[in-house]
């Protein structure tokens, strides 16, 4: 028996360990070379501390109150040197991973499919070399080197951890670097170098109502995020609402059509923002955000879009005076690494 424990760090690397049955954090990271944090590993200094933000564990009584108060064990915060996990666990390591020993995990993978799924958006298709290697949050992007240069570029999975084949949906950017390689020079077989995963927007456990705000290829990380909420098997109601600039920029419906049937209490609606459009809801998110999806703030709220939408949504969130229970988003532009952030 084993479990597969996510550290995250504050400077947005993830790094996934494996914690035996009776073993505790701290000692798992250790023998997987991550040093984290410590200066006595019995309970007694605090200087192992972090914040566990889901899945199950013991953490004894062998410690004293100095280290970790009652008040701080009731906001979820462990000693990973007592921390003796019983299933996977999701921490936050309130340092750097370069002052833990550690750095971005890297990885290979080959072309298997490049499909421009509309004007807008490329779906990319990367069969991994050894998918044993690649452990990720659902929400969380990976760099990609473009082929034939220096340069790597930031996308969000669209698949789901585990799986051999990854994929990705990418803004077709006009004269972009990576838009260019997919257009134009892409094969299957071609190789491509990644390092990842990162970020803090990924999926927490869903205690309450979700709300899903999709930009364009913002989309992404929730169907990798829909794909885990089946497997989990969630009760909870969720609501997309996708947005996108034209009629013909709506991709993936097939996908969110399946969820709907396979996900219960899983709904979704699209807008479009072209004056143009003869689709039922024109506009933007915000336009559409009825009170009967937010549950008077009882709601996590999960964004990723164009940094416009991100913005728009914050400033409506303001004026309406609406506060969530908890709200992730992460906004990303052409050429830039995707920026999360969290409100709590």
């Amino acid at each position: 028996m084993s479990y597969t424990i996510a550290l995250n760090f504050e400077d947005g690397v993830s790094r996934f360990i494996t914690c035996k049955a009776g073993e505790t954090v701290l000692d798992a990271a250790y023998r997987q070379k991550i040093n984290l944090p410590m200066d006595c590993s019995d309970g007694v200094c605090g200087t192992c501390k972090g914040h566990c933000e889901q899945g199950a564990f013991d953490m004894g009584d062998d410690y004293l109150e100095e280290a970790l108060s009652e008040e701080e064990e009731a906001e979820g915060k462990v000693l990973t040197c007592q921390m003796v996990p019983s299933s996977d666990c999701v921490i936050q390591v309130p340092v750097a991973s370069t002052l833990c020993k550690t750095q971005v995990g890297e990885l290979t993978g080959q072309v298997a499919r490049v499909e421009q799924l509309s004007e807008d958006s490329i779906e990319l298709a990367v069969d991994l070399d050894d998918e044993a290697e690649l452990t990720f949050l659902p929400g969380q992007y990976i760099n990609i080197k473009v082929p034939g240069s220096e340069e790597t570029r930031s996308y969000s999975f669209s698949s789901r951890p585990g799986d051999k084949c990854a994929s990705f949906l990418i803004r077709n950017v006009p004269d972009g670097l990576m838009s260019g390689y997919l257009t134009g020079a892409a094969k299957p077989g071609d190789s491509l170098t990644m390092t990842g995963p990162l970020g803090s927007f990924y999926l927490r456990e869903a205690k309450r109502p979700l709300l899903m705000l999709a930009g364009g290829t913002g989309l992404a990380p929730f169907l990798s995020m829909l794909e885990l909420l089946v497997e989990k098997g969630s009760d909870q109601p969720i609501h997309m609402i996708y947005g996108v600039s034209r009629d013909d920029h709506l991709v993936k419906l097939e996908a969110l059509d399946d969820f709907a049937q396979r996900l219960p209490g899983f709904s979704y609606t699209t807008v479009v923002a072209d004056e143009g459009s003869e689709h039922q809801r024109k506009g933007y998110v915000t336009h559409h955000m009825d009170a009967d999806v937010l549950y008077d703030g009882e709601v996590d709220v999960y964004l990723c879009g164009p940094p416009p939408m991100v913005d728009a949504v914050l400033k409506h969130f303001r004026e309406q005076g609406i506060t969530p229970a908890s709200f992730h988003y992460e906004k990303f532009a052409p050429s830039l690494t995707p920026a999360g952030e969290e409100v709590a």
